[in-house]
Parts: C-alpha cells; sequence; structure tokens
C-alpha cells in the first residue's frame, strides 16, 4: 500500500500496531535515553481508539437547536406572522434577551421601546422569564406570541385585539 494515499474506510493504517501503552499511557524512555528526552504526553482518545466521527445530530434537526436558538425562532415565526397583517412592523427591532437588566417589583416578559432620534423602535422579549412560565413548547410558543403581540399593540398605540384578532383565545 502507497504511504502517500489515507486509508480507506475500515482499513488500519500503515505502521506499528497500536498496543496499550500507544493508546492511553506515556511510553517510558529506554535505557539509551539521554537525559531531558521528553515522550510525548498521552493520547486523548476514548478507549476503543477511535475519537468522536461526526456531530451527534444533523445541523436541521431540533437536537441541535440551543434553548436560546429554539427560543428566538419562537420569536421570528411569531413577527412574521403579525408582519403580514401589520407592514409596519418592518422598521420596529425586535431583540430577544436574556433577562431585564433592572431589578423591579415585577419581573416583565417584554418591552417597548419607541424610536428616538436616529434609532428605531425596538421590541424586546426576555427569555428567561417567559421559559420560566411555561413547560412545554407548545405553551411558549402560545406565551411568546401573546407577548409579541402586547409590545406591538403598546409599541403602535393599538388594542391587542386589533393587532391580532386571534389573541386571547389560546
Amino acid at each position: 500500500m502507497d504511504s502517500s494515499v489515507p486509508p480507506g474506510p475500515g482499513e488500519r493504517p500503515a505502521g506499528p500496531p497500536v498496543t496499550q501503552s500507544d493508546a492511553g499511557t506515556p511510553p517510558t524512555p529506554g535505557p539509551d535515553a539521554g537525559p531531558g528526552t521528553t515522550e510525548p504526553g498521552p493520547r486523548r482518545r476514548d478507549r476503543h481508539g477511535r475519537g468522536m466521527r461526526g456531530p451527534i445530530a444533523p445541523p436541521q434537526v431540533p437536537l441541535a437547536l440551543s434553548r436560546a436558538e429554539s427560543f428566538r425562532d419562537l420569536v421570528r415565526d411569531s413577527v412574521e406572522r403579525l408582519e403580514r397583517r401589520l407592514p409596519q412592523l418592518a422598521d420596529v427591532d425586535f431583540l430577544v434577551l436574556d433577562v431585564p437588566g433592572a431589578a423591579e417589583e415585577t419581573v416583565p416578559l417584554g418591552d417597548a421601546v419607541p424610536a428616538e432620534r436616529g434609532r428605531p423602535a425596538r421590541i424586546v422579549i426576555y427569555r428567561r422569564p417567559v421559559e420560566i412560565r411555561t413547560k412545554s413548547r407548545d405553551e411558549r410558543a402560545l406565551l411568546v406570541h401573546e407577548v409579541v403581540v402586547e409590545q406591538v399593540a403598546e409599541l403602535l398605540g393599538l388594542a391587542p385585539e386589533s393587532v391580532d384578532p386571534r389573541y386571547g383565545q389560546d
């Protein structure tokens, strides 16, 4: 076998067989090793001599999403539903933050910040307070949508029912 070609799947690489000392413990220096000779440290591999072969789940599988990414997707879905009815929401920035900044008596689930000099209007949804109040993904999706609707209504000066006619029915 040509040594310049990497081994294919199922083939062992050319060279001496892996022994216990090669796989996990550092080899001891031989009798002819001079002072100051150091051997490489132990190899960091699992006990079968194989490393991780690839990701545990492909990226399109929900297991590969973190809780924060999943929450952002819920907010994005809710905003897209509302933007179809209210095109003026295209000028509003929607942000997801983990927790509110200031300590208050009641913990807000979201916040609406009107536009200022050169800064667009912003709606902030706080991830951790919403997650704590829900038990399942479906409950979380409903609560996220309610919070987004309430904050949009506050920002635009409308009733939540006029922003989303199904508000409060679920």
